[in-house]
């Protein structure tokens, strides 16, 4: 039985497209996308371990556990090959996937993401700091991170990450810590799209293009007016650019 909370929308038989949530997000993360999603993909929504409601195991995680969980999960609802869309820690999961399991992901989306998000001590601080206060000063810090100024809805963001389990949260920064897939870039075969929001401050348009100048066959869309939760904050155009990609 697997350990993540899930839920399956769109019709039967369609192509499967699986959606990966951010660190401090639940598979709501898509709900902007997800009704122009279901009319072309049988679409797969989960939280990452230790998130929403998945199991909370005590960490250290990694990315390739966080992988594997994902991978169970396919496994048990008969899923063999799937397109991946996956955002900043989801868009770690979707390399690893698509670095390791190649025979099994068709099209690949990487929002807000980077194959390094050093150094290593930004991880370490902050979930030393989450076990010991909680997530409190994390989430009063998120706003600024995830949105532009103009972006009026940040408080149920905010409260989403206040409300992550201190533990689960604290064991995906020990995955990030440990994340670097730079050299292992030239592995992915899945045609690739690259997605940032051009402020995006925690996985910058530098990060995007070093992902898109090195993964082979990979494409870039840089979305105006955005920072790291681009899907959320320009929902329209984060659309629009990923089907694109897809239904090619």
């Amino acid at each position: 039985m697997s350990r993540l909370h899930h839920r399956v929308d769109g019709p039967a038989g369609a192509p499967v497209l699986v959606l990966a949530n951010a660190i401090g997000t639940t598979h709501e993360l898509w709900d902007p996308q997800i009704e122009a999603f279901v009319e072309h993909f049988r679409v797969v929504r989960y939280d990452q371990l230790g998130h929403g409601r998945s199991e909370v195991p005590p960490g250290p995680y990694t990315v390739e556990l966080l992988g594997r969980e994902l991978l169970a999960l396919l496994d048990e609802l008969g899923i063999d090959r799937f397109s991946f869309c996956g955002l900043s820690l989801g868009g770690a999961v979707g390399q690893w996937l698509a670095g390791n399991e190649a025979g099994r992901v068709d099209r690949l989306v990487l929002a807000g993401t980077a194959a390094y998000l050093g150094p290593p001590e930004r991880w370490s601080d902050r979930a030393q700091l989450v076990r010991q206060q909680g997530l409190a000063e994390v989430a009063a810090g998120s706003a600024e991170r995830w949105f532009t100024p103009d972006f009026g809805n940040w408080v149920h963001w905010r409260d989403g990450i206040a409300a992550t389990p201190a533990e689960g949260y604290a064991a995906c920064c020990d995955a990030l810590r440990d994340w670097d897939f730079r050299d292992e870039l030239g592995s992915i075969a899945a045609p690739t799209l690259v997605v940032v929001g051009d402020e995006d401050p925690a996985t910058t348009p530098d990060d995007a293009r070093f992902l898109a100048d090195t993964i082979p066959d990979a494409t870039i869309v840089v979305i105006p007016h955005a920072r790291h939760l681009v899907n959320v904050e320009q929902p329209e155009a984060f659309s629009a650019a990923v089907l694109d990609h897809l239904l090619r």
